[in-house]
Formats: structure tokens, sequence, C-alpha cells
């Protein structure tokens, strides 16, 4: 007697088996996708702080002799002032993903208490050298820039090199 075809039992077997497969490959994309949304938070924070060391360097416009970070003030005008004070910086930077404008995601710090971002969003806090909240019409001389990563759901902070 011949045998043509596959038995149920075969049939059952190769279908988990593909199953299996199929669900490591999609948590492994997921995984990999967060770890590249969390390299471009990354990435966005070192090159708003450069653009943010650079203003302390070089001043804007208004006041060109430099020497102190802009006030959480200023950041929060609006998104063209903005770019105006950290003028050499790619607006897409300002952007964390998940968010679909700088509004949404990039914000000055209002309050002196502990910073709990989302994950798309980027919030800066401009001190005076006392470690109090700069706001307009005082001296910032350094910041503190908070990210959340989506991979562990932590807080992370970079400072101002000028501490």
């Amino acid at each position: 007697m011949s045998r043509r075809g596959f038995t149920i039992v075969e049939l059952i077997i190769v279908i988990t088996i593909m199953a299996i497969l199929l669900v490591l490959a999609v948590v492994n994309l997921r995984g990999s996708q967060i770890s590249a949304r969390d390299d471009e938070r990354k990435t966005d924070i070192t090159n708003i702080a450069l653009s943010l060391e650079r203003f302390y360097t070089s001043g804007y416009d208004a006041d060109p002799n430099g020497g102190q970070y802009p006030s959480t003030a200023f950041m929060n005008t609006s998104e063209d002032f903005t770019l105006e004070v950290l003028r050499d910086i790619d607006p897409r930077n300002l952007i964390a993903p998940g968010a679909s404008t700088i509004s949404a995601s990039f914000a000055g710090a209002g309050t002196n208490s502990a910073q709990s971002p989302t994950i798309d969003q980027y919030i800066y806090q401009a001190l005076t050298s006392t470690g109090a909240l700069c706001t307009a019409g005082l001296e910032c001389r350094k910041y503190i820039l908070y990210y959340r990563l989506e991979s562990d759901n932590n807080v992370y902070t970079k400072l101002s090199k000028n501490q």
C-alpha cells in the first residue's frame, strides 16, 4: 500500500513549528524597532545639547555675547523662536519619535519639580548658577535635558557642560 500526502499529525507539527518561528520573528522585530527609536532619542538629545552649547558660546542675534543658556521662557515662546535660538539644529532633532510637531515634543520646564517626560517628549530645564529655575531676566548658567527611553521606561538626563 503506497501512501500519498501527509498525515494530520505531520501537518500539525509543521504548522506549530512555523507559528513558533513567526512569533519569535515578530518579537525580535518589535525589539529592534524600540531600540532604533531609543537610539534616535539619544541622538536627538546629543544634538540639542550641542546646539545649546553653541548658543552658550555665541549667543543669538538679540544678545550676541553668549555666556549663558536660553531661559525656559524663551523655549516656550514658539517653535519659530526655538529654532531661532537653536538656529543651527535640524528641526527634526526637536521632534521625538511618536510626536508630530516641535511644540508637542520639545518643551521648557516651568517648575522646579522632578521632570517626568513621556517617551515622545523632551524637556529642557534652564537653571541659574545656584541651581534655581531660570526664568526670563535671569542668567541661565546650566541646564538639564530630560528624556525617557522606551526600552526600559526610565527617565534620563543630559547635563550642560558648564556646571
